[in-house]
């Protein structure tokens, strides 16, 4: 694994007006590893990430990702730097085929330049894609049109298209939301080969016992702030995180 850093958050803040939604956050992530974004709700995980993909700009401080100084890029931009997102709420295309969605990323320039390359035919790429996040390659399923999906079949195919940009680091936003854990069960073998092959994860999750079967280190926060950095096990035993923003229920659990 290449320890580099491949991402550096430096006193990062955004305000809405008079309310701080990211409040000097700072922290590094090497290649290869996995981080783990938990907090509240309203604790400023979405707008982390889209400060991060550039679909909001910052009040202040930097995004360095790869070593240059990305803060506000658009985010075309940065996925053509190879940084991939799903988002919380899956947006596809309901009304064409499952794997249609997945062609139309694999047409972006990043995507022409790797992917297409090593596998040739685009809508061969996207049935290979889908099979990788568990799709059946002999199902009618991948045909389907995107709308018929059910849920957890909709964060799969959420996952597809980010994989299709050959990304360096990809950003999950509650992909185990509304999964069994039998989805998830099937899901966890694919992001440790996704890691195997080099790539880089943040994964904002509220299901933190399957989250922290992933990631290495784990980034709390609350109102904004960071309140706690470290292995799962080291900001489980903060008392701030047990006590005033997880909830004894939350941790019994994980």
């Amino acid at each position: 694994m290449n320890n580099k850093t491949i991402l550096q958050l430096v006193d990062l803040s955004k305000s809405f007006g008079a309310v701080k939604a990211v409040n000097g956050v700072s922290f590094e992530l090497k290649r290869g590893e996995a981080l783990g974004v938990i907090g509240p709700n309203g604790s400023g995980k979405s707008t982390l990430i889209n400060l991060i993909t550039g679909f909001v700009r910052p009040t202040s401080g930097k995004v360095i990702f790869k070593g240059r100084d990305i803060t506000g890029i658009p985010p075309h931009k940065a996925v053509n730097l190879g940084i991939a997102r799903s988002f919380q709420l899956a947006r596809p295309f309901y009304n064409i085929p499952v794997y249609k969605n997945v062609v139309i990323p694999v047409y972006s320039p990043r995507a022409r330049k790797h992917l297409g390359a090593k596998y040739g035919d685009r809508d061969e790429v996207a049935i290979h894609l889908l099979e990788d996040v568990g799709f059946e390659r002999d199902s009618q399923v991948p045909y389907k049109n995107a709308g018929e999906l059910p849920h957890g079949y909709l964060k799969r195919l959420e996952l597809a298209r980010c994989l299709a940009l050959d990304p360096d680091l990809i950003i999950l936003d509650e992909l185990f939301s509304g999964m069994s854990m039998s989805e998830i069960a099937s899901i966890l073998p694919l992001l440790e080969r996704i890691r195997e092959e080099g790539k880089t994860l943040i994964m904002v999750e509220h299901r933190l016992s399957e989250l922290f079967r992933v990631v290495d280190k784990t980034v709390v926060l609350n109102f904004g702030k960071k309140i706690a950095e470290g292995t799962p096990r080291q900001v489980m035993a903060v008392e701030e995180v047990t006590s005033a923003y997880l909830g004894s229920e939350v941790i019994s659990n994980a």
